[in-house]
């Protein structure tokens, strides 16, 4: 038998899940198959989907090339000024996003630095695929850095312990024990940075409206022509992004059940 507590909390808790899920649910059910069609069929639609999509993965790359190892030093390390280094990975997801992409603009905005340093290699960050890379990146990285911090945290430190009075070397003790360890929550880390990367809109307005991502691209439907235009391209990118996210969550579950 529930107790009136558990009663409670479930209701609480069932409250917010419909709150979560009624307006997506509605949305994909809601689409009319012809205007979805169309909207398939629409270059334009098609290759912003694809643009972000792929900017995404790019960001989520640099993540865990990047994001990893300093997950693992947050979570194994001491060392000076560690507090005021977590505060810097989690001060983008605090900072508005149009606020972080005009301080993307006065770094690496063509007559800045940062934009002047890359433009001897020809890369350009406004207006460009690259843009919306570093912005989705931006934005998203925290999401994978503190999932790496706490997976590594999880690790028990007395078998790293153990290997390095074996002989192994840092390295060994972090590929052979450590991150497999951690990989799974490294991996939800990584996923839940491409989700974010997929929706974000503030940061690359700014830095990069051109060429569109899908959250612009439905800004600027909406803007322009309204609901009835916007609404199938915001359905389809949902619909797109559950079929995905429950292909990798089924994935990810049946990878368990095997070991």
């Amino acid at each position: 038998m529930k107790t009136i507590f558990e009663k409670v909390f479930i209701f609480l808790g069932g409250l917010l899940i419909l709150f979560l899920v009624i307006p997506l649910v509605k949305m994909v059910f809601s689409l009319d198959f012809g205007i979805a069609r169309k909207v398939i069929a629409d270059a334009e639609v098609l290759q912003s989907i694809i643009l972000t999509l792929q900017s995404a993965l790019w960001a989520t790359v640099i993540g865990i090339v990047t994001g990893v190892p300093l997950g693992y030093l947050l979570a194994k390390k001491r060392f000076p000024l560690k507090s005021i280094v977590q505060a810097a990975v989690d001060l983008p997801v605090v900072v508005p996003h149009t606020a972080a992409g005009i301080a993307l603009l006065m770094v690496f905005g063509r007559h800045f630095f940062g934009g002047k340093i890359f433009s001897v290699f020809d890369i350009s960050f406004v207006g460009t695929k690259a843009g919306i890379v570093i912005a989705m990146t931006f934005v998203s990285a925290p999401f994978l850095i503190n999932a790496a911090r706490d997976a590594f945290a999880s690790v028990p430190t007395r078998i790293e312990e153990v290997a390095r009075t074996l002989g192994a070397t840092p390295f060994q003790v972090f590929y052979r024990i450590s991150l497999p360890v951690a990989l799974r929550g490294i991996l939800s880390g990584a996923l839940l940075m491409w989700a974010r990367g997929i929706s974000e809109f503030g940061a690359i307005i700014i830095l990069a409206y051109h060429p569109m991502v899908t959250p612009v691209l439905i800004f600027e439907r909406f803007e322009a022509y309204g609901l009835r235009f916007a609404y199938p391209v915001a359905a389809l990118l949902v619909l797109i992004c559950l079929v995905l996210f429950s292909l990798f969550r089924f994935l990810a579950s049946k990878r368990e059940k095997d070991k």
